[in-house]
């Protein structure tokens, strides 16, 4: 059943409006008609089952009938920072990290980021991340639609940061040098409705200044096993290892 996320939280009313893009899919590509059913999921995280009353020409009115109860959010809040990648591997990123349960993505401009962010032209880029993270939320039911920030820079990244339980940061260099259990460490410790980030470098890694600094802004270097993995893998295997810990093994 189709999934929809309404911009305003639940107000109490058994009865919601669409319009817009979410009434043209509704209507116009999905054909549903009066009777049909899909999900809401209000800002503040309730999910339920809306079955159609009304179409009119701009706008369709729906009662719900049943509210979900289970809910799919991960324990732990998940930011995943990455340094700008070239092409869409940042598209990938918001995508399948929605999926796997991240609450926000913030890129920034990293000592090796080969891609000059143009903040006039980089609107319409935010924008897309956006949305591909609104589509990759309805398709995986989640219950809230993580953000995408624009890419920023390493200093206001390290400010951002003041804010989070616990801080990591995938190093390559700790990796070749065989280090694997700082990331384990820190999910047996993290516990349930604490906050994470987890920083990865761009093609060819953090650089050593980077390290650097993130280590002295508290953040734990660490390995992600043996292997190197690439930029757009990294993030998925640790929100894959962090969904393992919190959800399938308790």
């Amino acid at each position: 059943m189709q999934r929809y996320f309404i911009p305003e939280p639940y107000n109490g009313e058994e009865r919601v409006v669409l319009h817009g893009e979410q009434f043209h899919h509704i209507v116009r590509v999905l054909r549903m008609k009066q009777g049909d059913s899909f999900y809401i999921v209000y800002k503040s995280g309730e999910a339920a089952i809306a079955e159609i009353q009304e179409i009119s020409n701009e706008e369709l009115a729906a009662a719900i009938v049943e509210w979900e109860h289970s809910y799919k959010e991960l324990p732990i809040d998940v930011t995943i920072v990455s340094g700008l990648p070239k092409g869409d591997k940042l598209e990938l990123i918001v995508q399948k990290g929605t999926e796997l349960g991240a609450k926000q993505f913030v890129p920034f401009i990293a000592d090796r980021s080969i891609v000059k962010w143009d903040e006039k032209k980089g609107t319409k880029k935010v924008e897309r991340w956006n949305k591909i993270a609104l589509e990759a939320a309805e398709q995986s039911h989640r219950n809230v639609v993580p953000t995408v920030e624009a890419p920023i820079k390493v200093k206001l990244l390290l400010e951002m940061s003041k804010h989070y339980d616990y801080k990591l940061a995938a190093f390559e260099e700790s990796a070749k040098q065989g280090e694997t259990s700082a990331f384990a460490a820190i999910l047996r410790e993290i516990q349930p409705g604490q906050s994470v980030m987890i920083a990865f470098g761009p093609e060819g890694g953090l650089s050593e200044k980077e390290a650097a600094m993130f280590k002295e802004n508290g953040f734990i270097l660490c390995g992600l096993g043996p292997r190197i993995l690439r930029t757009e893998t990294a993030p998925l295997y640790a929100l894959s290892a962090i969904s393992y810990q919190f959800e399938l093994l308790r």
